[in-house]
């Protein structure tokens, strides 16, 4: 949520911060801003809604400058307006701001007692007066800066702009992520490094509780009253990596990049000649571990639902899967050498950082798959299963999901032939079904005018659509129905197919497509007596399954989608591409924004 980028420049900024904020779309946000010095006097240009809004700003009212900051805004407190669009501004200080402070209702009254007088509705303002109130009592920037952190409760980045002082930015975070880009006399401040990648390799991490000092000669990280060190690192991301190449859309661009980035992903797990796992080194002894708590948000949540069943099928390993926002309110108790493996894309979702902190004050070891080795989560953790999806900048995750899947599936495989459930040939069988899946996940890519005529005949004309399946599929399901809600904004649900009579029978009706995900497995049988109980009410069905399924059922169906026959523990993976784009394609249908859709936001750095 929320896009920050700061610049100590040579030349005019004003170009560079709207092309960062461009990169910064992907975040969410729902009004944007610049602020400059001019002539040592803070200057800013804000405009509710998209970045064209602020541009066509810019064009009428042209903004100079060679140090500036810049913002997308989500809002939170205060409703989308370009009164409450970042920067936050006093004569003294310009401000943005991503995270919530928690305080600042108490610090708003001591400041307005005080006689000072707010502008906006945001929590963000209380930063920009006190900074300002402690540079008055003839503070300097960094005395104000590290005295004003210590007053302020909840998580937050921030990026501070001083008047007068064309050499100095400022930053500081308190979980929400923040990087420094190390330029040729130039100094960046940034959300991401996707925001730095244009104009530096070079970047360091923020820690949480670090505030930094950016001249143009480089940067000061203290925590508290004190100097530290972050490490300066070369970031493998280039703008060239965030285009959309030829595609119309992010989303279409990183689902049609998911064979590529599974593959690379295996490469990575898996030997192709001996057919076997290995797992970058970790602290965890698998035959030791009592019970294994998985625990994620939206679509990582999905995908943690599927890892149950492979570690409980293969390592007959004992799981809990949490939704990271419930897991330390519900304060379960967890066991002696219990381990969490948290799920994320960014690897900044505070909801599953909070859950990991909680995991780790009882005991537990904990392991990340997240897509950015640098972030919180991976920081936080005790080892690190990367993912090798590669920059993802649909809001909608699609290729993170899938890499997701394949690198759980691949620490199932290692705990099973670590505890001496899995035999070296069924490990063997599994390798080598790995091997060809990204053949696999391509042939299913190869079947998009399917997806539209289905999306557009079926899918797009619904109030409501059900999605039902068994086993694995039925995480798949949820995600179906999930990616349909995000970017449609059609009212979907997923359903194990066996709860349908339980309750949600009650809906089916012909105006209610019913999408069954039903893989030829050993349970299909059972999803069958499901898909003929809709066709009974008059549901119009929707069939994914294979050659095998769809000879049996899709006569009785409205439409069906032929996948290539795979190894039912893969199915999942392979399973996730049809319904991304009957997603997409209904989006596309419908008209809505697929990249940015309404409320949404990449990386949740809020609760």
């Amino acid at each position: 949520m929320c896009g920050i980028i700061g610049i100590i420049g040579k030349a005019p900024v004003t170009p560079l911060l709207v092309d960062a904020l461009k990169r910064l779309e992907y975040r969410g946000y729902d009004s944007a801003g610049i602020a400059t010095l001019v002539n040592g006097h803070i200057d800013r240009r804000r405009a509710e809604g998209k970045l064209v809004n602020l541009e066509a700003r810019l064009a009428a009212e042209p903004l100079t400058g060679t140090i500036g900051i810049g913002h997308t805004r989500w809002a939170t407190h205060g409703k989308p307006s370009e009164r409450n669009a970042h920067p936050i501004a006093t004569d003294r200080v310009a401000v943005v701001h991503n995270g919530i402070i928690e305080n600042f209702q108490e610090l708003k009254a001591e400041m307005e007692a005080e006689g000072r007088r707010f502008d906006s509705d945001t929590d963000t303002e209380v930063v920009a007066q006190l900074i300002t109130s402690y540079l008055e009592r003839q503070m300097a920037p960094e005395q104000a800066m590290g005295t004003a952190m210590a007053r302020l409760r909840g998580a937050f980045a921030l990026a501070v702009l001083f008047s007068g002082r064309h050499d100095l930015l400022m930053g500081a975070r308190r979980g929400s992520s923040l990087a420094v880009g190390y330029g040729d006399g130039e100094m960046y401040i940034g959300t991401d490094a996707l925001a730095l990648a244009p104009f530096t390799k070079r970047v360091s991490y923020l820690e949480d509780e670090d505030w930094v000092v950016l001249t143009q000669n480089g940067a000061k990280v203290y925590q508290g009253t004190q100097e530290v060190v972050r490490e300066v690192r070369q970031s493998g991301i280039s703008g060239a990596m965030i285009g959309k190449g030829n595609h119309r859309h992010f989303m279409l661009k990183e689902i049609h990049e998911q064979p590529a980035v599974i593959g690379d992903t295996l490469h990575s797990y898996l030997d192709p000649a001996t057919r076997t796992v290995t797992l970058p080194a970790l602290p965890v002894d698998w035959a030791k571990v009592s019970r294994l708590t998985m625990t994620a948000c939206g679509t990582a949540f999905y995908a943690c639902m599927v890892a149950k069943y492979w570690f409980e099928q293969l390592a007959r390993l004992p799981v809990e899967v949490e939704v990271a926002s419930e897991l330390r309110y519900r304060e379960p108790p967890m066991p002696k050498d219990g381990v969490c493996i948290a799920v994320s894309q960014s690897g900044e979702t505070v909801d599953t950082l909070a859950a990991i902190r909680y995991a780790k004050a009882h005991g537990q070891t904990i392991l990340a798959v997240v897509n950015v080795p640098e972030s919180a989560i991976a920081r936080d953790s005790h080892g690190v299963l990367p993912t090798l999806a590669g920059p993802e900048i649909g809001v909608a995750s699609t290729k993170a999901f899938t890499t997701q899947l394949t690198v759980l599936l691949c620490a199932a495989i290692a705990a099973g032939r670590a505890r001496g459930t899995l035999s070296e040939v069924d490990e063997a069988k599994i390798g080598l079904a790995l091997i060809e899946l990204p053949a696999l996940v391509n042939e299913a890519l190869n079947l998009e005018e399917q997806y539209r005529r289905i999306s557009e005949e079926i899918l797009a004309e619904a109030r409501d659509v059900l999605y039902l399946g068994r086993g694995t599929s039925f995480p798949i399901a949820l995600e179906g129905a999930l990616k349909l809600k995000e970017i449609s904004y059609i009212h979907a649900e997923g359903y194990a197919a066996g709860e349908m009579k339980h309750g949600p029978i009650a809906l089916i009706d012909e105006l209610v497509p019913v999408v069954v995900v039903a893989p030829s497995d050993a349970i299909f049988d059972k999803t069958a007596s499901n898909f003929e109980q809709v066709k009974a009410r008059g549901g119009k069905l929707v069939l994914i399954s294979d050659a095998t399924g769809v000879a049996r059922l899709g006569s009785q169906a409205a439409a069906s989608v032929t996948l290539p026959a795979v190894d039912p523990l893969l199915a999942p993976i392979l399973y996730t591409v049809p319904v991304q784009l009957l997603a997409y394609y209904t989006a596309l249908a419908k008209g809505t924004d697929v990249d940015q859709p309404r409320n949404l936001a990449k990386s949740v750095t809020v609760e």
